[in-house]
């Protein structure tokens, strides 16, 4: 995966801005010896933003970006000139992207329509300038608020493919032959397990020019919830999928028993999958005269559709298109994007190379944005509360 374009899970740092901080100047001008607080308010710090894109099909720009980090607010200054707002970061991502939390692996958002935008991370607000605090009996408020700190936050972001139906099986099951055959993608087909590396997408055309999108995910084995062959890692790509289209070979020794295995791994990865529609089909069948598939299809699960297919030969092709048509076309097997739960990452889901990436913290903001001696208190403290003014019986402000 190191070498592919198609990146569907990074870890980032973010940081929004602080605020800046209000002014406490007293206006000076010949012959206007009092001319009382007009200090400024601080500016808002930026915002960190996510944008879905539909242009955009991986996370590979993120994966050269680990740091994004928004503007800081300037200070207030006097005549209640207030300070510039730093600048939002906005991150475009594909659509189908949800983000994590690095350090509990908590669900936080998702962006699924194309210019959806979610405010990640909020940046700080700006301190209220002293000419707010002043009245008729404190006519000289030597104080002023701080800006709110930055918000620090380490994220994981994950890509789900938004597809209608989605392939389930085991390696060499014929997944890649049969999307091959079923529309113009073209992945990577051959006789050793784990051809499949990376999720492949495909439209398959139906009949009176409609037609459903089609996901492929590589093969999964027994025990891969513990992490054997390529584990659970691409099964992400199948929880928004409608219909779920488990593929078992011929050849195989007991169907209904691979069938079975499949069903626990997907149910061990996300329980919500078993709510999904299934077909089962059951690939290379050109092999199969008409007396073995007589003898084999009552040992087929029969609580679901099932249909004998050769990739190969055409076989099949045209019933199990009809199914799948009805299956995504059904009302019941329309999922709402709100109604998928998405699971917290676990140790088993995560990516081990992201997970073990070592941040290179970015230096603080620059000097020439710190808030000038005469507008900043000395006692200047990051704790005091922005909702509530100083008492001015604590002001210590010399």
């Amino acid at each position: 995966m190191a070498d592919s374009n198609f990146i569907d899970y990074v870890k980032i740092h973010c940081r929004s801005g602080k605020g800046g901080a209000g002014s406490r100047h007293f206006y000076r001008a010949k012959y206007v010896p009092k001319g009382g607080p007009d200090g400024g308010d601080g500016g808002r710090g930026g915002h960190i933003i996510l944008r879905g894109n539909k242009q955009m099909w991986t996370l590979l720009p993120l994966k050269y970006n680990r740091h994004v980090f928004a503007g800081n607010g300037q200070s207030g200054s006097g005549g209640r000139s207030f300070g510039k707002d730093g600048n939002d970061v906005t991150i475009d991502v594909p659509c189908g992207t949800v983000v994590f939390d690095a350090e509990t692996g908590e669900f936080l958002c998702e962006v699924n329509d194309d210019g959806e935008e979610v405010k990640l991370l909020r940046g700080g607000r700006g301190g209220l300038g002293n000419w707010h605090f002043k009245s008729a009996t404190n006519r000289t408020p030597r104080y002023a608020q701080p800006g709110e700190p930055a918000i620090e936050k380490t994220i994981i972001l994950e890509l789900k493919l938004l597809a209608d139906v989605g392939l389930v099986g085991f390696p060499n099951a014929g997944k890649s032959t049969l999307l091959s055959s079923l529309s113009a993608a073209r992945p990577k087909i051959a006789d050793y397990p784990f051809t499949t590396m990376e999720p492949q997408l495909g439209i398959v055309s139906y009949r009176d020019n409609r037609s459903f999108v089609m996901a492929d995910i590589p093969g999964i084995i027994e025990g891969a919830s513990e992490g054997r062959g390529l584990g659970l890692r691409f099964l992400r790509h199948i929880e928004r999928n409608a219909v779920l289209l488990f593929m078992v070979p011929a050849d195989a020794e007991d169907i209904t028993r691979e069938y079975e295995i499949l069903l626990s791994e997907l149910e061990q990865f996300n329980p919500q999958l078993m709510d999904k529609q299934r077909v089962l089909a059951v690939s290379k069948s050109d092999m199969l005269d008409d007396e073995l598939m007589a003898e084999i299809e009552p040992s087929l699960p029969q609580d679901i559709p099932h249909v004998f297919i050769s990739a190969v030969t055409g076989m099949g092709l045209t019933e199990l298109k009809d199914i799948l048509w009805a299956a995504v076309t059904d009302e019941r097997n329309q999922i709402a994007t709100p109604s998928i739960t998405h699971r917290p990452l676990d140790g088993h889901h995560r990516v081990r190379e992201e997970d073990e990436f070592i941040f290179d913290k970015a230096p603080d903001m620059p000097a020439d944005d710190e808030p000038e001696d005469e507008d900043f208190p000395e006692d200047w403290d990051e704790s005091w509360d922005m909702d509530f003014p100083y008492d001015e019986d604590e002001d210590t402000v010399d």
